[in-house]
């Protein structure tokens, strides 16, 4: 009952607000409702670029402009929306919502989040998991990133060959490669991870706006189970510590002498977990398809393997794995001479900023020598820049080189299907085959030493 009254609250209420949005022609909105436009929804991003920093979205002032997108990003003016979920709302679902409690597991969106969360608090979660992801802390990971994807091309091959050379990418490779690594980093079991990739995928709504009841209570499921199997592995790493991040995190105390608290370190684990997976198996399938897309760039890559690091840039820019963000003035303030009130909430859409013409010349081209492509907002801006931007970057490198280098004839078979979300963008599945001489060699052991390689 409570579950329903929290949907109705929040979900519900949005639902409606958003659909009648839509109905009136809001390009914003008819994203957010109609499948068929989320498939691809570029060419109604650009509906909304007006002269104007902000145009209206589909309950609030939207920009894809990239240079507004990066000063409300950076700026302290504008904080994270978590907190208080029920502010802006009408007085009957505020109420409503107090009566049905807080969520009774963990969320992504929900304090003590550091999706969530401002300095100060933001500052000390984030100081103590970022010496995971530091650029000397990636670079160690390269090598045995390499191997990992070597692994599972093998296994790749293996399943190709009985198949006639067809094969689901994402399933068998584009998820797999991120989840193991991220399992490694932070001490959790390998060989959970296709029950971790089912939660995480579960999950994954939870960052979007107006679901519908089915999918709220598959989400409130999914974000159970991960938070009670956590909270028992924390505790069996407080018994026995290891050397991984999380072990890190329950046994060290920060600069004032105290440690994550209970919920703290949940949240915090349960972020940075899901984070390190879910929008990187969107990068590697999403680049993999913009290159079945483009043959010509495949082969300029084949070419000139330097070419990778852009390439991975270029994807991110093109077909950004998380498509949008959020922020509520802290204060009155003016943006590019648009005045904006305290508790204003304003969108940025990360994936058309990524678009914006008057940064990107021929913006929706697919270019993976574009001298620029690195400057993408596809990780966000200023203190709340993606912590994992660096690692995500090594694994989409790593794991699309050595794709193509391993199988330079792998072709679509068949169209793909995305993702139901809308703030994540990526693959829910993806086909494609192996020529049969390829996918018979495939199946022996194999060892790619360019994968790995810088």
């Amino acid at each position: 009952m409570r579950s329903t009254v929290r949907w109705a609250a929040t979900h519900g209420a949005m639902r409606l607000a958003i659909r009648s949005r839509a109905r009136t022609g809001n390009a914003d909105a008819e994203v957010l409702v109609d499948p068929a436009v989320r498939e691809d929804p570029f060419a109604h991003y650009e509906r909304l670029r007006t002269p104007a920093p902000f145009t209206g979205g589909a309950f609030a002032r939207v920009s894809v402009h990239h240079d507004v997108c990066t000063e409300v990003l950076r700026s302290d003016a504008f904080g994270q929306i978590g907190g208080d979920r029920a502010e802006g709302l009408p007085p009957l679902l505020r109420t409503l919502l107090r009566l049905a409690g807080p969520r009774p597991s963990v969320g992504p969106i929900d304090p003590p989040s550091m999706l969530a969360v401002d300095p100060p608090e933001h500052t000390r979660y984030r100081r103590l998991v970022s010496r995971a992801f530091t650029a000397r802390a990636v670079a160690r990971l390269r090598d045995r990133t390499g191997e990992i994807a070597d692994e599972l091309l093998d296994g790749l091959g293996r399943e190709a060959a009985g198949t006639g050379g067809h094969v689901d990418l994402v399933a068998r490779y584009a998820s797999l490669l991120p989840v193991t690594v991220i399992s490694e980093v932070l001490g959790v079991p390998v060989a959970m991870r296709e029950q971790f990739l089912a939660w995480g995928d579960g999950a994954a709504p939870s960052l979007d706006l107006g679901l519908d009841r089915r999918t709220h209570r598959s989400v409130e499921r999914n974000l159970g189970e991960l938070d009670a199997w956590f909270r028992g592995h924390l505790q069996r790493l407080r018994r026995s510590p290891g050397d991984d991040l999380l072990s890190t995190l329950v046994t060290t105390a920060d600069d004032d002498g105290g440690g994550l608290a209970e919920q703290e370190l949940l949240s915090t684990a349960l972020l940075v977990f899901g984070a390190g997976f879910e929008t990187t198996v969107n990068l590697i399938g999403n680049g993999a398809a913009q290159l079945f897309a483009h043959p010509g760039q495949r082969r300029l890559l084949a070419a000139d393997p330097s070419l990778w690091p852009n390439a991975v840039d270029e994807v991110l820019r093109v077909d950004s794995p998380v498509q949008r963000t959020g922020r509520r003035a802290r204060r009155d303030t003016t943006v590019h001479g648009a005045r904006i009130r305290e508790g204003d909430l304003v969108l940025l859409l990360l994936a058309a900023a990524n678009r914006d013409p008057r940064v990107f010349p021929d913006p929706h081209v697919f270019d993976v020598t574009r001298a620029n492509a690195r400057d993408h907002v596809a990780f966000s801006s200023g203190i709340h820049f993606c912590l994992g931007a660096a690692l995500a970057r090594m694994e989409g490198e790593v794991a699309l080189r050595a794709l193509f280098e391993r199988f330079p004839d792998l072709a679509p078979a068949g169209p793909g299907r995305h993702r139901g979300t809308v703030i994540l963008r990526g693959y829910e599945s993806l086909p494609v085959v192996l020529p049969a001489q390829a996918a018979a060699a495939a199946g022996e052991p194999h060892a790619a030493p360019s994968a790995g390689a810088p």
